[in-house]
């Protein structure tokens, strides 16, 4: 039976204003970045589930047995807050579960849980973001920073092996370069595995009777550039992280 995987995030509405002179007009556009990591998951033999940005504060899950139809979960690019103002609650003041609380007794009770980097992950551009405020803390093996934590390198930086672990068995030493990724901080908690500009990339830790991840960079662009997205071992990447986290 395949083991199922839970996706939530990864997608965006732009809506631009064009500006012809006296005349202007406006133009909008939906977009998903999920594509490859989902691919990447199902071909290593999982089943994927994915909630976009705009769907997650209805449709994520809200009880723990939902929760446990699913080996993993993985938040890529989506903001505690949209998890936490359930429409009901924002729009009409009516108590729902604390999904972020969820998660962690999730993570406790022995799933497994996935943090990618992003705009809208750990802490985040302009510190919106703030899992580092929200129970989720307390299952991931690294620790938020309280500003914005975007580390910006348009110059490119390449990740470094520092330790080996069954999590990324196979992979090689030479990384294809990455454009930024969110800054975080090693805890006695977590395992740091792979490091870029000497914070950490790829980490991960066990609490309760569960494991937990991080990877702190994007699963595709921009951060996550072409050479990164087209890597022979984008897929094993994955691979290796999911079979280690739902083992």
């Amino acid at each position: 039976m395949q083991k199922k995987v839970l996706i939530a995030g990864e997608s965006w509405m732009s809506y631009t204003t064009h500006v012809k002179g006296f005349d202007s007009f406006y133009t909008s556009v939906y977009e998903e970045g999920v594509g490859p990591i989902r691919t990447a998951i199902e071909q290593a033999g999982y089943q994927v589930d994915y909630i976009p940005n705009h769907h997650a504060p209805e449709k994520f899950p809200f009880t723990m047995e939902e929760l446990k139809e699913y080996s993993c979960v993985i938040l890529s690019d989506i903001g505690s807050n949209t998890l936490l103002l359930a429409p009901d609650t924002f729009s009409k003041s009516i108590r729902k579960p604390n999904r972020c609380q969820l998660i962690k007794d999730y993570v406790e009770q022995g799933g497994s849980f996935l943090m990618v980097g992003g705009y809208m992950s750990f802490t985040g551009v302009d510190a919106k973001t703030r899992y580092g405020q929200t129970p989720i803390k307390d299952v991931l093996p690294v620790e938020c920073l309280d500003i914005d934590d975007r580390a910006e390198h348009p110059e490119g930086v390449v990740p470094v092996i520092v330790k080996e672990h069954e999590a990324i068995k196979g992979l090689p030493k030479e990384w294809p370069h990455f454009l930024g990724y969110n800054k975080t901080k090693a805890t006695a908690q977590g395992e740091v595995l792979v490091t870029i500009d000497g914070d950490p990339f790829i980490a991960v830790g066990e609490f309760g009777k569960g494991k937990s991840a991080v990877f702190t960079s994007d699963c595709a662009p921009h951060w996550g550039p072409p050479e990164f997205v087209n890597w022979e071992y984008y897929n094993e990447l994955w691979k290796g992280i999911l079979d280690y986290l739902t083992k």
